[in-house]
């Protein structure tokens, strides 16, 4: 069985996430549109995932492949919204990350019997 540390740390990247939104996008035009399809998803799933729900470190991790490739996009073509972009990389890889941890924990550790 995993420790608290990998959903603690799920839920601890996704609020991050949906900060980092609610900042990047507060002056935008469409703030409103842009809140509810970025920042909502990360912060209605990072309660769950924290208290190590597996339905929502799942969609957590399908979500933040998303969000990956938009953070790529962005620091593609936006060269003003660079550290906004990486820190949306990171933070969405953090999530992969620890939202796989314990299926890759329990598929490839160590079998003692």
């Amino acid at each position: 069985m995993a420790g608290p540390t990998s959903p603690r740390l799920t839920g601890a990247a996704l609020l991050a996430l949906a900060a980092l939104y609610a900042l990047w996008f507060h002056d935008d035009r469409h703030a409103v549109a842009a809140l509810l399809v970025f920042a909502l998803p990360p912060l209605l799933l990072a309660v769950p995932a924290w208290r190590g729900g597996r339905r929502a470190a799942f969609w957590a991790g399908v979500l933040a492949l998303f969000w990956f490739s938009h953070g790529v996009m962005v620091a593609w073509t936006r060269p003003g919204e660079l550290l906004f972009a990486w820190l949306e990389i990171l933070l969405s890889l953090l999530v992969i990350g620890a939202s796989s941890w314990p299926g890759l924990r329990a598929r490839f550790g160590s079998r003692r019997g």
